[in-house]
């Protein structure tokens, strides 16, 4: 499934009555985004794999760069990872037709088990050109619905960023097929973000943002540049979207309004954007800004 983060084309009326943000506040979040001491980043499958679902190198280190610009301003970071398919299926030069039916999910599962450790293979190396560790977790839902179990993920990513470590964050594929069907990791970035008090959760995807339309499609799509009380308008645009339109924009605007209406700021960015996350750290306008709620504001 593409990761498109364009939706159902929208007129410019759609696109006012979205992006109805006050100015202050949008620049209050991006004040706020740019000071995040602790921020979950999430890499989805199109920003690490080539057109052939298979690990792209370039891509990783290209990541791996941008999560060091933020490191080296001493910034804790979070990486939630996706593909390790990807990884498994290059390794093997083995991969299912179709993703959609029972026996593609059941390879898909396969071709994690091979890809995961690989992916963090390159992780490590790449991570050591900076001279930074990294720490590999694998968690399912239930891990993030079991408070014991919780507490103890927790525990060990707070330790682990106390280190000086990168913990870098996948679901179990093997064990857990929601994200293999509907890029599930989006719901757990946001998960991560809230139960760690994450100051910022950033979502990279193969395009600049949530647009009015798919932007390789639609000449006229737009971006959106934040999202504040037009939410609303935003899940029916998204809502109305086909299949081939919303990619997997669907979950990536829950994650991160899921976030925001609990008093996170997220963005949702391109990651192949030049330094995408040192030009949210400066507070530049960046991707698609989900402000805040705040204790004044009327749920």
């Amino acid at each position: 499934m593409p990761e498109d983060a364009g939706v159902g084309h929208a007129d410019a009326a759609d696109e006012a009555s979205v992006a109805a943000a006050d100015a202050e506040r949008v620049a209050a979040a991006r004040e706020r985004a740019a000071a995040a001491d602790r921020v979950i980043v999430k890499a989805g499958t199109n920003s690490l794999t080539d057109e052939d679902s298979r690990l792209d190198r370039v891509k990783l280190d290209k990541l791996v760069a941008d999560v060091m610009d933020l490191r080296e301003r001493g910034t804790e970071v979070v990486l939630v990872s996706s593909g390790a398919v990807g990884a498994g299926t290059g390794r093997l030069d083995e991969g299912p037709e179709s993703r959609d039916d029972v026996d593609s999910i059941v390879e898909n599962q396969a071709l994690s088990t091979v890809g995961q450790g690989l992916l963090m293979r390159h992780y490590t190396q790449s991570f050591e050109r900076f001279d930074q560790d990294v720490a590999q977790i694998l968690v399912t839902g239930t891990d993030l619905d079991a408070p014991e179990r919780f507490d103890n993920f927790t525990n060990t990513v707070e330790t682990l960023l106390s280190w000086g470590v990168v913990p870098v964050v996948n679901e179990n594929d093997a064990v857990a097929t929601d994200e293999l069907r509907i890029g599930d990791n989006d719901m757990l970035s946001a998960s991560v973000a809230l139960g760690l008090d994450a100051d910022l959760l950033v979502t990279l995807t193969d395009v600049d943002g949530v647009y009015t339309g798919n932007p390789k499609r639609d000449p006229d799509a737009a971006l959106i540049e934040a999202v504040d009380d037009g939410y609303d308008r935003l899940r029916e645009i998204v809502g109305g979207g086909t299949e081939t339109d919303f990619g997997g924009i669907r979950t990536k605007v829950e994650g991160a309004h899921d976030v925001s209406r609990n008093g996170i700021p997220a963005i949702i960015a391109g990651s192949a954007e030049r330094d995408v996350l040192a030009r949210i750290a400066a507070g530049k306008p960046t991707g698609t800004l989900f402000v805040p709620k705040t204790g004044d504001d009327d749920e």
